[in-house]
This record gives structure tokens, sequence and C-alpha cells, in this order.
């Protein structure tokens, strides 16, 4: 998914943090502290739900059409302010001019900086909404209350009422919450960012370019405009 570019752009770009990004990442993100799976013999039934669970997941925070040929990879914390400004103010325009269209398709790419307590777990409420395939719901709803359960003691108890009012089946949420099963994928999310590059949220992937920071709407659209017509001009296989 990430452009052979992606770190070259990333690196070229950090100008645009101060003021549109929340601060660097640590190199580190917070160790999973989920159980490895047996390596020992045939998959046990167990293990064949887990990793059933994390494909739903992986594919649940994704959403466009299949046959669009351009990628918008959004790398956020749910914690961050300018994350919830970009969510806000940009991304529905990005959604009715390119993903409803067809033109472009938007992958989400966990990134809870270790200076926001109550990011991992805003992304692990998520990410089980994802398997659901409810993400997007969660994460307008997280956005929409940042406010409210950012400097929360308890942010799990917060997160677990608004998935009884979003009305997710909430056994099944619990169970995925309790588990821990998603903390492996949340962090190796972080961990392929880091690699590119990433150290500050939001950060965006557009074909060979990358985008940092809360930028307006007109950037996004000329970035998507670009690799739509550079993919339009590469021939068909």
């Amino acid at each position: 998914m990430y452009s052979r570019h992606a770190r070259t752009l990333l690196a070229t770009s950090l100008f645009a943090v101060a003021l549109t990004a929340c601060g660097a990442a640590d190199a580190e993100p917070r160790r999973a502290e989920t159980a490895s799976p047996s390596t020992h013999g045939a998959p046990s039934a167990a293990d064949s739900a887990r990793d059933a669970l994390i494909a739903r997941a992986d594919l649940g925070r994704i959403k466009g059409s299949d046959s669009a040929s351009v990628w918008l990879v959004v790398i956020s914390d749910f914690e961050c302010p300018f994350c919830k400004r970009w969510h806000d103010e940009t991304a529905p325009r990005i959604d009715q001019a390119y993903v409803r269209t067809g033109k472009a398709r938007v992958a989400y790419l966990n990134f809870p900086l270790n200076t926001h307590p109550n990011a991992q777990p805003a992304h692990e409420f998520a990410m089980c909404a994802a398997e659901q395939g409810e993400f997007w719901r969660a994460a307008d709803r997280l956005f929409a209350t940042q406010d409210l359960w950012k400097r929360r003691r308890d942010a799990a108890a917060y997160f677990d009422s608004l998935g009884v009012a979003l009305r997710f089946d909430m056994p099944r949420l619990r169970a995925c919450v309790g588990d821990g099963v998603l903390k492996e994928l949340i962090a190796a999310d972080y961990q392929r960012s880091v690699r590119i590059g990433v150290g500050s949220t939001p950060t965006f992937l557009v074909g060979d370019q990358a985008i940092i920071g809360a930028q307006p709407y007109e950037a996004f659209a000329a970035a998507l405009d670009a690799a739509i017509a550079a993919a339009a001009s590469r021939p068909s296989r």
C-alpha cells in the first residue's frame, strides 16, 4: 500500500507539522500484550476464529469501491485535535467527491501517540467496531465526543457506553476489547508507519505524495486528481 517514495516525501514535508499536526511520536509504540497463536501442529478452532476476527477488522477500516484506482491512506490518532479537525472539516468533502463517486478508496491506519493517554483504548474500541463492519460510525462518534473522553480516568467505560448508544453487538465488542486481540494489529500499523518516516498525526499518503497535518481540502483534491490522472495514464496490463 505504501509508495516507494513515501519516506523521502515525508522527510521533506515536515514544515506543516507545527500548526496542523499533533507532536512527534515516540520511537516505540505501546507493546501489544496478546498471546501469540500456537506454532505447533494444526491451528486450533480458537486460532482460526482469532485470525478471522483480525481479517474482518483489517478490512473494516477500508471504504470505497474495489475498482478505485487511487488510495488515500489516513494515519491518525483519535485523541489528536488536528485529526479531529481534518475528520470534521475535510473528510466529508473527500468522501463526497472521491469515495462515493468511486474515484478513491480510503484506508485508516492506527497511530495512537504515547502522549495521548486515552488514544490506545479509543483505537481498540474502533478496531473492535471494525470487525463488526462499524469502524466509520465508531470513528465519527469518537471524534465528535473527543473533548468528553480525552481526559477521563476510565475512558474504556465511556467507550463502552458509546457502543451501547450506537447499538453495536455489545457481547461481541466487549469480548474483543477484553481479549485485546487487536492490539497487535494496532501496533503493526504504528510500526509500519514509523518505518516510512511518520512522526506526527494526521499524516496522509496519496499515490507518491505525502501530506502532513490537517491541510485544507484543496491540498487533497490536487493530490488525488494528480494520482488519478497518473493511474489513468499507465498502460493496462
